[in-house]
């Protein structure tokens, strides 16, 4: 076991220098990120950028055209990402929503954060996750995501019992690093790509960048 566990951002730096700065999230415009942070859930990114293609060949793209679209053709377009039907009901009903209230998605993601963040929640079908990533790569807001990843890697990282409260392990992260939204962005993006490389269910912790800071690597003796 390491004599003294690694801060957040002592793993930060460990990342970057192996995987180096990454640009992350996929998306270019607020409209094509809040859409993919729908679609992402239950399902690969894979999936999400075939549905994400379907919807710019059918100008489906954004907040306002999502809006007057038909469910029907928003269904054909996202069939992809799994689950099509209850997505292209959430897609349509979060943009109609966003345009009856505030006019444009800029007006809607320049609230302040903790306010955006409660009224994204209370939207059918966005949960935590799904909000801070809105909240986060949309608003570019100081919000930290948690996702299966963070968990497992944590977990693993410290010896513990993977941390099932979202906003226990995101305060944990928040306080112990600066508050930073390019932080933020770049820290998720190491972790996701950790995630899916070497710290899978199944891990592969001899190549592993963190793999002498690790609880879980040391006491199993990679």
């Amino acid at each position: 076991m390491p004599k003294e566990h690694p801060g957040f951002i002592d793993i930060y730096k460990v990342l970057r220098r192996r995987f180096g700065f990454l640009d992350w999230w996929p998306g270019n415009t607020p409209d094509e990120i809040l859409i993919g942070a729908i679609l992402t859930q239950n399902t690969s990114w894979k999936n999400v950028e075939k549905a994400i293609t379907n919807l710019k060949r059918s100008h489906l793209l954004s907040v306002p055209n999502m809006s007057r679209a038909r469910t029907s053709i928003i269904e054909r377009c996202i069939r992809p990402s799994g689950y099509y039907r209850q997505k292209a009901q959430r897609l349509k009903k979060v943009c109609e929503y966003i345009l009856e209230n505030y006019g444009s998605l800029g007006k809607f993601l320049g609230k302040e954060s903790a306010e955006l963040r409660e009224e994204l929640l209370s939207l059918k079908g966005i949960g935590l996750e799904t909000a801070d990533s809105i909240i986060l790569y949309a608003a570019e807001k100081p919000v930290f995501v948690i996702d299966a990843y963070t968990r497992r890697i944590v977990g693993r990282i410290y010896g513990e019992k993977e941390e099932k409260e979202y906003n226990v392990l995101q305060q944990r992260i928040q306080n112990s690093i600066p508050k930073d939204t390019g932080l933020y962005n770049d820290f998720h993006a190491q972790i996701v790509e950790l995630g899916k490389n070497y710290c899978r269910k199944k891990p592969l912790c001899r190549d592993c960048p963190l793999l002498r800071i690790c609880d879980f690597s040391l006491k199993n003796q990679y």
